[in-house]
């Protein structure tokens, strides 16, 4: 028994540190403080590069929100485990057990995950964010939010969409780069009009 309760004393120890590092980490992302300047975080450049600041506060509540998430379940799962075993409990039959559930689960939300997992990638890779304007293959708009799961845009019609990370094949965001809008170069030219309508009248003239 008191070996349990070191354990869940130890478990709850870690987890306050861990939380506490991540909030400290996210607090200065927030604020747009250069972690890159610090050697340790050198290798996270384009991960951590100064962005807007709706952007910057989103992506890092994101990012801070999921690796809260991985550290909860992960000190749990490991301090529930030794808990058991400090009850002389045999965890080989659970063990089994979860192999095969969490197999069973991956299978019934390949698709969860596979939002889950481009949502992550869209947020550190900054593919796009908050007020760009971007173009899928169902729809041209502005982002007004990024999830995890879902990215919502409205469209040039006022329409809300609705779109699942993992189903985003290709997207383009034209607030990136220099985006030139088509239709501005369709536009009717003055002198050419001028030398349309000249020509009847030369015609006429001939005649």
């Amino acid at each position: 028994m008191l070996d349990a309760a070191i354990i869940m004393v130890i478990g709850f120890v870690i987890w306050l540190v861990l939380h506490q590092l991540i909030a400290r980490v996210v607090k200065r992302a927030q604020n747009g403080t250069p972690l890159t300047q610090n050697s340790y975080f050198k290798w996270a450049h384009p991960v951590l590069r100064t962005l807007e600041t709706e952007r910057r506060v989103q992506r890092a509540e994101t990012i801070g929100s999921l690796l809260n998430s991985v550290v909860s379940v992960g000190v749990v799962v490991v301090v529930g485990f030794y808990v058991l075993l400090a009850f002389e409990f045999n965890v080989a039959p659970l063990l089994t057990s979860i192999g095969i559930l969490g197999i069973a689960i991956g299978f019934g939300c390949q698709q969860l995950i596979r939002d889950f997992l481009a949502g992550i990638f869209i947020t550190i890779e900054d593919q796009y964010g908050i007020g760009d304007i971007i173009e899928t293959s169902d729809v041209v708009g502005v982002v007004e939010s990024v999830g995890l799961r879902i990215t919502r845009v409205r469209a040039n019609d006022g329409a809300i969409w609705y779109l699942r990370n993992g189903e985003i094949l290709r997207v383009g965001n034209r607030s990136q780069g220099n985006y030139v809008d088509p239709e501005a170069d369709t536009e009717p030219d003055d002198d050419a009009g001028t030398e349309g309508e000249r020509r009847p009248v030369l015609q006429e003239a001939g005649e």
